[in-house]
């Protein structure tokens, strides 16, 4: 089953190896991509249709009942940061519709903590790559298709 999957935040795309750390970018946790955002504060959207698994102040988890699960993981090491500059706009177990805004932040004040703010969305439980839907590097809007992949 093809599954698009949308940008969870505006930004510009990059392969999910070009992460700053090795356990997404060496693939551990799944195929997918890497967002470098804009700054400024902005909600970090739902990737597909699906379950809120889980909620997590800089990251969350929509599983999709036909199959596919994604994690967008905000920034890199935020879990540090605690939940500052992060507000949570929906409920783990919750429906959600992709494009529907989950978690309201800004990317400037990650990297005022001298962290990157780097997102990644990568599909957890899929052998196969995600297949860019334009050139990465190129800019993406929340809610536009990034990948698709086969699971």
């Amino acid at each position: 089953m093809m599954v698009d999957v949308l940008s969870p935040v505006a930004g510009q795309r990059q392969a999910v190896s070009e992460m700053p750390d090795p356990v997404f970018a060496t693939g551990l946790v799944g195929p997918g991509a890497a967002i470098v955002p804009l700054p400024g504060r902005q909600s970090a959207v739902s990737p597909i249709d699906g379950t809120l698994s889980k909620v997590f102040p800089h990251a969350y988890l929509v599983v999709s009942d036909r199959g596919p699960a994604v994690l967008v993981h905000l920034g890199i090491d935020t879990v540090q940061l605690h939940g500052d500059g992060f507000t949570s706009l929906a409920a783990e177990h919750q429906w959600v519709h992709a494009g529907q805004a989950i978690v309201s932040w800004d990317p400037a004040e990650v990297e005022r903590t001298g962290r990157s703010a780097m997102c990644a969305v990568v599909v957890l439980d899929c052998p196969y790559p995600a297949v860019p839907l334009q050139e990465w590097g190129e800019h993406v809007e929340a809610s536009e298709p990034l990948f698709s992949i086969e699971c």
